[in-house]
Parts: structure tokens; C-alpha cells; sequence
């Protein structure tokens, strides 16, 4: 359950997707800095909201965060999954590939690709839509959550790894 003494930065982290009722509402700041010190009240007292909007704004943000499927292994929101049926509607067989490989400016990089499943994935099927992740990802992803996000910043899908223990700016996570 999302609370106003929640940092804007904890709230992105755990609900990607919700970010996008914040950037509604005027606070666009959902990946600066400031995101993880500023709770969710100060940063809409900050952009002028009455406590009356400010408990609003936390039930839309609650009505917001979206349905989850999965197991120990791997979480995959609703929203993840309904994007992905639709990319695939005529691609029969084919599916979301997961993975992290080295690279990028914090030292590894998550991956997507559109996939059929190779011997060795592990395969998840969420609402009728196939998550694939290599044998190599699978242990460094274990415990993630996949999600889909549309802002203004951008769209696509978006991993939480409560295995990353840093990141830097762009969003790439690492061990």
C-alpha cells in the first residue's frame, strides 16, 4: 500500500508504472535526486497541493499500481504482460527474452528481445504472454520484478532487481 511518508524514490522503485500518475499531477522529478529523500507529501506540497489533494493523489496513485503474477523467481506486472501480448499479436511462439549482460555506465545491463525460447530458459507465462530468461540472467534476476512503463521520460520495460545493490543515473543496476 502506497502512504504520502513514502519517498517519491522507494515508490518508483517498487511501482515503476505508477510514476506516470506523479507526472499528472505535476511532479515530474520522479528520477532526480531529490526522489529519494522528498516523500510523496512534500513533493506535492512542494508543487502547491492542499493535504485534501494530497490524500487524492495517494488513492489514485494505490487505484494505480497494477496487478502482479509470478513466483519466487520472477514478477511480472499486468501491465508488463498486456504490452506484450500486444507487441507479439502475430508472432506465434515468440516471447519477451530477459537478461543482463556486462556493459553499460553502472557495469551490467538488462536486455530485451523478442524471442523465441531457447533449451535452458527458464519460462514464465503470465496471462497468456511467454517471459524468457537465460540460464546465466536467471540467478542474478532472481526475485525481480518486470514491469511497463509509459511516461514522459519514456517508455518500456522496466526491472526492479532487488538483487542490484547499485545503479547509476540512466537506471542500469549491478551486483
Amino acid at each position: 500500500m502506497i502512504t504520502k511518508d513514502m519517498t517519491i524514490g522507494a515508490l518508483v522503485q517498487q511501482y515503476p508504472s505508477v510514476a506516470g500518475v506523479l507526472q499528472a499531477e505535476g511532479v515530474h522529478c520522479v528520477g532526480c535526486g531529490a526522489s529519494y529523500y522528498e516523500t510523496i507529501e512534500e513533493g506535492l506540497l512542494g508543487h502547491g497541493r492542499s493535504e485534501e489533494e494530497i490524500e487524492q493523489v495517494v488513492h489514485k496513485l494505490n487505484e494505480a499500481i497494477p496487478k502482479e503474477s509470478g513466483n519466487e523467481q520472477l514478477v511480472i506486472t499486468e501491465t508488463a504482460a498486456v504490452k506484450l501480448k500486444s507487441l507479439l499479436q502475430t508472432k506465434a511462439g515468440y516471447g519477451l527474452r530477459i537478461g543482463i549482460k556486462n556493459g553499460g555506465c553502472a557495469g551490467k545491463e538488462y536486455t530485451f528481445a523478442l524471442e523465441k525460447a531457447q533449451p535452458g530458459d527458464v519460462t514464465h507465462v503470465i496471462d497468456g504472454a511467454s517471459f524468457f530468461i537465460d540460464a546465466v540472467s536467471a540467478d542474478e534476476l532472481k526475485g525481480a520484478k518486470v514491469d511497463y512503463v509509459d511516461s514522459l521520460t519514456g517508455a518500456g520495460f522496466k526491472v526492479s532487481n532487488p538483487n542490484a545493490q547499485k545503479s547509476c543515473a540512466c537506471g542500469q543496476s549491478f551486483r
